[in-house]
């Protein structure tokens, strides 16, 4: 069977992992479509491969108008770029660690042979774990650690799993690219986790003043709260200072958004509203340092029981 994938630089790194997003579904936050994308950029990582477009892409579908269509831009009746779905591979690291960023578009059709390509790429580069990304949207207050659900593939995992102060996902319904790759990924005996964490959004659609509804597209708090989990899982050094410091403008941000809607509409009661979401909200804090430095302890004293 024809390879539906080229790889032009294959890491050398000693343990591989791989991180990938997709402009997909369960995109809340623009968890698992930007996300990658500014890792890439965070990282400086490098163009390694792509996985072939051919046949996983519909360009219209009755009643979509231009929802699936590639995206053209003209100047004076020439063309000057053509947008088409992409799934792109980048590497950053060193001879010890190193990740594998899949940047890429949800297949439309034919999902089966698009998870076995990827898949195939992961054994082939000798990828240790996978870990696939994604957001939902929900009622939830703005200025506290997101809720982050968890799915994985092999159960030797749990407990390992159980420690990133996650849920595990009890789910059932339609599915997502990331949880289609979860069930595959554990037929081969193949490590796969997926975070899926919960984006604050607000329905104020019977509010002819505001609109329908008010979400957070680039939802730092959710990538840096995924970001720490990651990291520490897979023991990677990133700095994840300017995600932190995009946290707190965001809560400052939405701050002012909420008083101006106070001012607007103030039989909405909007911060009473946001209160009361808070007091009925049990905060997650995924805290490992109390770990590190229990391992640390062991280090310097030699001492398994310190």
């Amino acid at each position: 069977m024809e390879e539906m994938f080229d790889i032009w630089e294959r890491p050398e790194a000693q343990e591989l992992y791989m991180i990938v997003g997709w402009r997909q579904w369960a995109d809340a936050g623009s968890i698992s479509s930007e996300l990658p994308r500014y890792l890439i950029q965070q990282t400086k990582a490098k163009k390694i491969g792509e996985i072939h477009s051919d046949g996983f892409y519909l360009f219209q579908f009755p009643g979509t108008h231009d929802l699936l269509r590639p995206t053209v831009r003209f100047e004076e009746g020439r063309p000057l770029s053509l947008k088409t779905p992409k799934n792109e591979l980048f590497y950053s690291g060193d001879d010890q660690r190193g990740v594998i960023l899949l940047s890429g578009d949800e297949p439309h059709v034919d999902a089966e042979r698009y998870v076995a390509t990827l898949l195939n790429i992961a054994e082939s580069l000798g990828v240790k774990r996978i870990v696939s990304l994604g957001g939902v949207y929900g009622e939830l207050p703005y200025d506290k650690e997101r809720f982050v659900s968890c799915i994985y593939s092999l159960p030797q995992m749990a407990e390992e799993i159980k420690a990133l102060a996650v849920d595990l996902s009890d789910y059932q319904g339609g599915a997502s690219i990331g949880s289609y790759v979860c069930h595959r990924a554990g037929e081969r005996d193949l490590e796969f986790v997926g975070f899926y964490a919960f984006v604050p959004t607000y329905d104020f659609s019977k509010v002819t003043q505001i609109g329908n509804a008010i979400r957070i597209e680039n939802d730092y708090m959710a990538w840096l709260g995924v970001m720490r989990r990651i990291c520490y899982m897979l023991h990677l050094d990133l700095d994840l200072s300017e995600l932190e410091a995009k946290s707190e403008e965001l809560i400052e941000v939405i701050d002012e958004k909420i008083n101006e809607l106070d001012r607007l509409v103030p039989q909405l009661n909007v911060r009473d509203y946001m209160e009361r979401l808070s007091e009925d909200f049990t905060e997650v804090v995924f805290e490992p340092l109390s770990e590190v430095w229990e391992e640390e302890l062991r280090r310097l004293f030699g001492n398994d029981e310190a």
